[in-house]
């Protein structure tokens, strides 16, 4: 799966490295403008997946370039988030009525941001991962929501699934508890650590089938959390 294109428009560099660090963490690519007309410039360039578009800019208003995005035809589903210190009702109703599809006002927290921004991808249907991956005989078809070991059907529950799905799309590389609870829990769901632990032993025992063991996929990173590696298997 490609991880999702989120264009950060903000004129203050601070601003732009805190959420870029932020949603780099979360797996997010992003590209950067401090102002209307560059930021206009990558969205025709590049094709992001979501503008994250502060209010007050130089050069004209991002409500300016939020009436443009939605007044091109080429852009004008593309998903925005407004992110301002404005907190009036009326500049709240303005922002929606232009066009955006959310709005989070300044000072947020940076788990909340990313819990709209991947509530917001979903529901605009982008970066969901509902393609077929497999390793050797493993297979997870995340369309049919089924996973098999060869013409096997394994069962496990959806957040084991949703575990799956998370760990075959993002292979060797480690991942700390808490940054599982973000990925596949959700940053707005609060809930503790250890939950991980009790999912991972039933996602490693549903990978324990007659048909084939693929259970050591699922690794412990001592000091860190887990990891997928299909590295040494067979």
């Amino acid at each position: 799966m490609d991880e999702a294109t989120v264009l950060i428009v903000d004129d203050e560099g601070a601003i732009r490295d805190m959420l870029r660090m932020a949603l780099e963490i979360a797996d997010f690519r992003c590209i950067e403008a401090e102002n209307i007309h560059d930021a206009f410039t990558l969205v025709v360039d590049e094709r992001p997946d979501l503008v994250l578009l502060d209010w007050m800019l130089p050069g004209g208003s991002g409500l300016e370039m939020l009436r443009r995005i939605k007044r091109n035809e080429a852009t004008r589903d593309l998903p925005v988030i407004m992110l301002t210190a404005k907190t009036a009702e009326d500049n709240v109703i303005q922002g929606l009525d232009v066009g955006a599809d959310d709005y989070i006002t300044k000072p947020f927290a940076p788990r909340e941001l990313i819990a709209r921004v991947r509530a917001l991808l979903r529901r605009s249907g982008i970066g969901q991962p509902n393609e077929r991956m497999q390793v050797s005989e493993l297979v997870l078809d995340g369309e049919s929501k089924r996973v098999l070991i060869g013409d096997n059907s394994v069962e496990m529950g959806p957040t084991e699934f949703r575990l799956l799905q998370f760990f075959m799309s993002h292979p060797e590389r480690a991942y700390t508890r808490s940054q599982l609870l973000d990925q596949v829990w959700g940053a707005n769901v609060y809930v503790e650590e250890r939950t991980v632990d009790v999912h991972i032993r039933r996602l490693r025992k549903s990978l324990q089938s007659p048909h084939g063991d693929y259970s050591n996929l699922i690794q412990t990173v001592r000091g860190t959390g887990y990891r997928f590696s299909a590295r040494g298997l067979g």
